[in-house]
């Protein structure tokens, strides 16, 4: 079952979500996802959502004297920190196996990298925060890592962690349960705007590459400078010092893409970052983004995000239902 099916079921059936906390007390990355979900099922009711949180350390021991007291959740992610805090190979198996029986299952900080590594983000598009980049090692070659904030791929959610854990939690409450829910969260939680998916983390392309890759970092950079008149991939190879096929190789490695896709999808992701929260007309955003003909845009669009420009804007505009408030 993908995420997608829960948005469908979520109006009508309990769902539950597990946090596995392998992160301690003091986590910014759990505070980030529990606060938002907890407040989500006060006003919708826990027999419409339940939010369970579990030390990682007592589930395991739970898992071993009383499986049958653990039914899989909904929705399970394991959200831990730091790396460091990696628990033994049977025991880390032991609790991925457990992820793996719920409906959608993932992680956030770190222990994105411990799924990562396990192979059960295999083919998979996998936020991973950009400080343990250079611990993927052979993970690279197992799951599609991405700079963005968070990924939801399939049945499978990785989130960087940190702040962004905020966005991730309150994206998939706005997914499931509606714009209304998730404006009066933000409004509970004095946020202003929920940044998406698709956002990147900021600092992550000089952290990940910077001395190692320099000429990968300044390809990207040109690219993000010249999203209104985009640049050849001859072009940036030149730029940057290095032929073509180098500079491909580069991108297939690190980015598991090509460029000329990569700085698509950044000009793309520019295009909906507009359409959400600027008043330009749809020709000129495209415009804007380096795309001459309104339909070459439109179906670009449609053939990265799955629906039209004009629907995205739209989708932004709806007023946002209201929603009943319950008390537990």
């Amino acid at each position: 079952m993908s995420f997608a099916d829960l948005v469908r079921l979520a109006p009508d059936t309990t769902l539950r979500i597990l946090l596995i906390n392998a992160a301690g007390e003091h986590s910014i990355a759990l505070a980030g996802l529990l606060q938002p979900l907890r407040l989500a099922s006060r006003k919708l009711g826990a027999q419409r959502l339940l939010i369970e949180l579990v030390a990682a350390p007592q589930l395991l021991q739970n898992l071993l004297l009383a499986p049958e007291q653990w039914p899989a959740a909904n929705i399970v992610l394991l959200v831990a920190d730091d790396d460091s805090a990696a628990m033994a190979a049977a025991e880390s198996r032991r609790l991925i196996g457990y992820c793996q029986k719920a409906a959608c299952y993932g992680a956030v900080g770190a222990a994105v990298l411990w799924l990562a590594r396990a192979g059960a983000m295999a083919g998979v598009r996998t936020a991973l925060p950009w400080a343990l980049y250079p611990e993927v090692d052979e993970v690279a070659d197992r799951a599609i890592l991405t700079p963005n904030l968070f990924e939801i791929d399939g049945n499978r959610l990785s989130c960087c962690g940190g702040a962004a854990s905020i966005d991730f939690a309150l994206t998939l409450i706005g997914s499931m349960y509606g714009a209304g829910l998730q404006a009066q969260l933000k409004e509970a939680l004095c946020i202003d705007r929920v940044r998406g998916a698709e956002e990147r983390q900021r600092v992550a392309l000089q952290a990940r590459f910077g001395v190692l890759q320099p000429k990968l970092s300044e390809a990207v950079t040109l690219m993000e400078a010249n999203i209104e008149e985009p640049l050849a991939t001859d072009d940036i190879a030149n730029l940057v010092g290095i032929s073509r096929r180098q500079l491909e190789r580069l991108f297939k490695q690190y980015l598991g893409s090509v460029p000329s896709r990569y700085y698509l999808e950044l000009r793309l992701q520019r295009a909906r970052q507009l359409l959400n929260e600027s008043s330009h007309s749809m020709v000129q955003i495209g415009l804007m983004c380096g795309f001459s003909s309104g339909s070459h845009f439109s179906t670009a669009f449609g053939a990265l995000f799955g629906i039209t420009p004009r629907e995205q804007r739209q989708r932004k505009l709806q007023p946002p239902a209201p929603v009943a408030q319950h008390q537990i």
